[in-house]
């Protein structure tokens, strides 16, 4: 019953801004984690950020300083702010939570392009 839906991708400019939103909805009593991850054809996806339910955050070197992840508890949602994007931050853009008891689910991904 558990979903997690991604919005907010789309086409922008190098050095432009994008706001992804995540929200997990259903049988969820306590979300331990929600984390942004990114693949491109041929490469295995990678983390980008994640925020851990006692509020610490974890980055990827290739974004640190440029994204900011946060979350609304409140409504199970997480958000990346991206700025200053470049092109190889072209991918699609997958959310997941990790929620209970060792459970977890994966968004179907928001696409990012950053192109001139």
């Amino acid at each position: 019953q558990v979903q997690v839906v991604e919005s907010g991708g789309g086409l922008v400019q190098p050095g432009g801004s994008l706001r992804l939103s995540c929200a997990a909805s259903g049988r969820i009593f306590s979300i331990n984690a929600m984390g942004w991850y990114r693949q491109v054809p041929g490469k295995q996806r990678e983390l980008v950020a994640t925020i851990i339910n006692d509020g610490r955050t974890i980055y990827a070197d290739s974004v640190k300083g440029r994204f900011t992840i946060s979350r609304d508890n409140a409504k199970n949602t997480t958000y990346l702010q991206m700025n200053s994007l470049k092109p190889e931050d072209t991918a699609v853009y997958y959310c997941r939570a990790e929620y209970g008891l060792g459970h977890l689910n994966w968004g179907q991904g928001t696409q990012v392009t950053v192109a001139s």
